[in-house]
């Protein structure tokens, strides 16, 4: 009888540690684990706990997808956020990715929390499309660029979000942004900036062949999202016929979708300003978005992140990737901005430096951080 409970003590350890392992190898399995699951999809979520965020309050919670090669941006976006989180607020990054992608995210989210004293929370979920047209939507516009139509469902279990594309970088506090929700009149669920401020460049009133919000139609890369009032809208039955009807007139894929719902819906939206989606469009030719308090986040969309068209964009980014944590933002950041954009300059863009600069140079001084010995 003795052998026989060794045994059943033996199979079910090994029972035990072979799930463990599957979880933890497989998915990135530590420490904590927070579930985001429902019977349209099989998505689910991973996340180690943060005791200063479960402690300072409700986290503010940003949301990325990555498909390809887009998890270095993903990431690059993600340390913009932690390094002009100067009030420390608890941030949740909710990552959507291919699987091959989940491991490289769990391992740098994890140096990043160690690195940070755990100043924000984490999960990461499986892509999720409905099995309906599920590659039609996988390859719409982008890769995995229409899983932001499904945020509401895939992620049950969270009020509100700020989804940003994975080519965005921020030079000033999420909580900023994230204060607008509360600008929000009873109907409103969804919070974008103009896709245009310029009627002689604008693209929708110019060649949009569908219906668009307003009169420049909205860009989706910078979105508040109140996931809980877009369920109780039931937003994805409205998602479908719209594919349906214009799918073979949508160039801009997702975003011309949310484009057309807005346009029978405009009670819904809350426009906000261009400084929180600033893309190079805003100056390129000539100054359109007129940032009165410095531009806060920038859109490098079609690339200008990754090319010398706007030698700002590029020098942003790539500062951005190189910065170390725990080091003096001043010097290693603002002034080799400074000190590495020629000037003068044939870019109308890089003209604006100090437009780029002025919140950081608001809030962090020359040497404001001292390395611990």
């Amino acid at each position: 009888m003795k052998v026989y409970r060794l045994l059943a003590v033996l199979v079910l350890t090994s029972f035990l540690l072979i799930w463990y392992y599957i979880l933890r190898v497989n998915n990135g399995l530590f420490n904590g684990l927070s579930l985001g699951v429902n019977s349209s999809f099989s998505g689910f979520g991973l996340g180690r706990k943060s005791h200063r965020a479960l402690a300072n309050g409700t986290e503010i919670a940003i949301v990325v997808v990555a498909c390809g090669e887009r998890h270095n941006e993903a990431l690059n976006m993600i340390k913009s956020a932690i390094m002009f989180n100067r009030n420390q607020a608890p941030l949740k990054f909710v990552v959507v990715a291919e699987e091959q992608l989940k491991q490289n995210f769990v391992e740098k989210l994890d140096d990043w929390q160690e690195i940070n004293d755990n100043i924000f929370t984490y999960e990461i979920h499986s892509l999720t499309f409905p099995e309906a047209d599920k590659d039609e939507w996988k390859k719409l516009f982008k890769p995995c660029a229409a899983q932001r139509l499904f945020l509401p469902s895939l992620l049950p279990h969270i009020d509100s979000v700020l989804y940003v594309d994975s080519d965005t970088i921020f030079l000033s506090p999420v909580q900023e942004l994230w204060s607008m929700f509360r600008n929000f009149n009873a109907s409103q669920f969804a919070g974008m900036a103009p896709e245009h401020e310029d009627k002689n460049a604008g693209w929708y009133n110019r060649f949009a062949r569908h219906p668009y919000y307003g009169d420049l139609g909205v860009n989706s890369g910078v979105m508040l999202m109140n996931l809980t009032r877009m369920r109780d809208f039931k937003w994805e039955e409205h998602i479908m016929p719209i594919y349906k009807e214009y799918r073979l007139k949508l160039v801009w894929g997702d975003q011309d979708i949310i484009n057309i719902l807005f346009h029978y819906h405009p009670d819904r939206l809350y426009v906000f300003p261009c400084d929180w989606n600033y893309r190079a469009d805003h100056c390129m030719y000539m100054s359109v978005c007129d940032a009165p308090d410095g531009v806060k986040i920038i859109h490098g969309n079609r690339g200008y992140f990754h090319s010398y068209v706007q030698p700002i964009f590029n020098l942003l980014y790539t500062t951005i990737e190189e910065y170390a944590f725990r080091t003096d933002i001043h010097s290693n950041f603002i002034r080799t901005v400074e000190d590495s954009l020629a000037l003068p300059s044939n870019s109308n863009c890089d003209k604006l430096l100090d437009k780029f600069l002025q919140d950081p140079r608001k809030y962090f001084k020359q040497n404001q951080y001292i390395e611990e010995t």
